[in-house]
């Protein structure tokens, strides 16, 4: 079974440079999915179930805080590492993003190196 990751972003061209970052893990396998909005985002989840979310915090419908609290409220789910990737960067924003449970928080805009890294661990892949 492939590793598949998800990208929630509302905004398009984030989406595409992300997908664009992480194009190289395609190669070894991974496949990646896109979400343009929290609920859609939290259909993707329950469908695919994704082994890593790179999931922005302010969005329409369900905030990032909102589907990571979610998923690791999941007994399913609550192994899914997630990345949030936000414009958000004061520490009051990344300490309520590790409180909902997040792995990990990258401030936009962001190393594409540190986040091709970041992916690489939490699936456990060498690119």
């Amino acid at each position: 079974m492939s590793k598949k990751i998800l990208i929630v972003d509302d905004e398009v061209y984030i989406r595409v440079l992300l997908e664009q970052t992480l194009e190289d893990f395609e190669e070894a396998g991974v496949e990646l999915l896109s979400a343009g909005n929290g609920l859609e985002a939290w259909d993707v989840i329950q469908a695919e179930r994704p082994d890593l979310i790179i999931l922005d915090v302010m969005m329409p419908g369900l905030s990032g805080h909102e589907i990571c609290q979610r998923i690791k409220n999941d007994p399913d789910l609550s192994n899914t590492h997630v990345i949030m990737l936000t414009a958000k960067g004061q520490e009051t924003d990344r300490l309520r993003s590790i409180e909902t449970g997040a792995n990990e928080y990258i401030t936009k805009p962001f190393d594409p190196d540190y986040l091709i890294e970041c992916t690489a661990a939490a699936l456990d892949i060498k690119v």
